[in-house]
């Protein structure tokens, strides 16, 4: 009853951001029950159900990413809402689960519209082509469905209440977050990325002897060599690693030495806000990256292409997508207050837009590089 009273207080942000989220949560259900109909279909014993059910994992993941992100934005887009809950006697605590619950209502949703339709098709209603994927002609036991459907809706509330910080659930509670980045969370990335570097450059140096046991990848991406794989998965976490400090660095480039009013907004906006920006822009550049090599090798190899991974990728790049979306939303919130000041100072409409707009231009370039070294070596891996 809470969360329907909740509902009629829903603005158009709120009824996307719930949308999508069971839009989503229905998509990853799909997934699993393909692969319960799959299982039921094969023969005992057969080691591909374990398969497919690990593919479910990075889609999961993904909903379980925009879940933390979208709850963790609540709190500053909706201050009233948590303002009147604070009011009838809600502690923290009671705040972060009732967000959690929201979340976790929305993916529970979702789920139930795609079991529903799973057992209507089930009904002698889908053809001979989907049989395999339902496990029609086989007993359907109650409790495997409702098992591998509560995965969604409990992920997707324990990242959501993991993500929201006590401080940041009540009114006035948002304290000044820090804008630097410690010498250890440099020099790991950097690391990683460099070790990553020479461990690719090694496997894929000419005259190198054959790896004796290749690694076969997914999705029809052919085969390559533990040492060019570790490499890549290295230099990817490396980058997408550094991605906030780049971003801070590349604020602070923009207010070096006598800035512009333009030049000064920009750097100083963008360098505050790295640490809250880096780790969404970093999650979709990387998926950007994966995406875009992937259709590079599927075009260059005509019929690897396989229909199961690309849905799975536009689920996690959706995801991606709307993550970064949610943050923006948050940091945009969290300005309103700067912006009303400089506009009070006599600071022009455009001067703020210019502002954005090369700080846009600014990330866009950041992320260029990052996303751009991360395909390239992951292209490179690939034979």
């Amino acid at each position: 009853m809470f969360y329907l009273r909740l509902a009629r207080g829903y603005r158009a942000p709120d009824l996307g951001r719930w949308l999508l989220t069971a839009l989503a949560s229905a998509v990853v259900a799909a997934f699993l029950l393909r692969a319960l109909g799959r299982a039921m279909s094969d023969r005992p014993g057969d080691a591909d159900a374990l398969v497919r059910l690990l593919w479910c994992l990075p889609p999961l993941a993904a909903v379980a990413w925009f879940a933390a992100v979208a709850a963790r934005a609540v709190p500053a887009q909706r201050p009233e809402r948590i303002t009147g809950l604070t009011a009838a006697g809600a502690s923290s605590g009671r705040i972060r689960s009732l967000i959690a619950g929201e979340v976790a209502l929305a993916c529970t949703l979702g789920s139930v519209l795609t079991l529903l339709v799973f057992l209507v098709l089930r009904n002698d209603i889908a053809g001979p082509s989907l049989a395999p994927d339902l496990g029609m002609g086989v007993p359907l036991p109650a409790a495997a469905p409702v098992t591998l459907l509560a995965l969604v809706p409990i992920t997707a509330g324990i990242a959501a209440a993991c993500a929201v910080p006590f401080a940041e659930t009540l009114p006035g509670g948002r304290g000044t977050a820090p804008t630097g980045f410690g010498p250890l969370r440099i020099a790991v990335p950097i690391g990683l990325a460099m070790v990553g570097l020479a461990l690719e450059l090694i496997a894929l140096r000419p005259g190198a002897p054959a790896d004796g046991r290749p690694v076969h990848l997914p999705a029809g991406l052919g085969s390559t060599s533990v040492a060019a794989l570790g490499g890549w998965a290295a230099s990817a976490l490396g980058l997408a690693l550094i991605t906030g400090p780049l971003l801070a660095w590349t604020g602070r480039l923009l207010a070096l030495g006598r800035p512009t009013p333009l030049r000064l907004l920009a750097g100083r906006g963008l360098t505050a806000q790295a640490r809250r920006l880096g780790a969404p822009l970093a999650v979709l550049t990387l998926v950007v990256a994966m995406v875009l090599t992937t259709i590079r090798y599927w075009i260059g190899t005509p019929g690897s292409a396989d229909a199961l991974p690309a849905v799975e990728a536009c689920l996690v790049l959706g995801c991606a997508a709307s993550a970064v979306a949610a943050r923006l939303a948050e940091v945009r919130t969290d300005r309103r207050d700067v912006t009303d000041a400089l506009l009070r100072l006599g600071a022009s409409p455009r001067l703020l837009f210019g502002a954005v707009a090369l700080r846009t231009l600014a990330v866009g370039t950041a992320l260029l590089v990052t996303g751009g070294a991360t395909a390239a070596l992951a292209a490179a891996g690939l034979r």
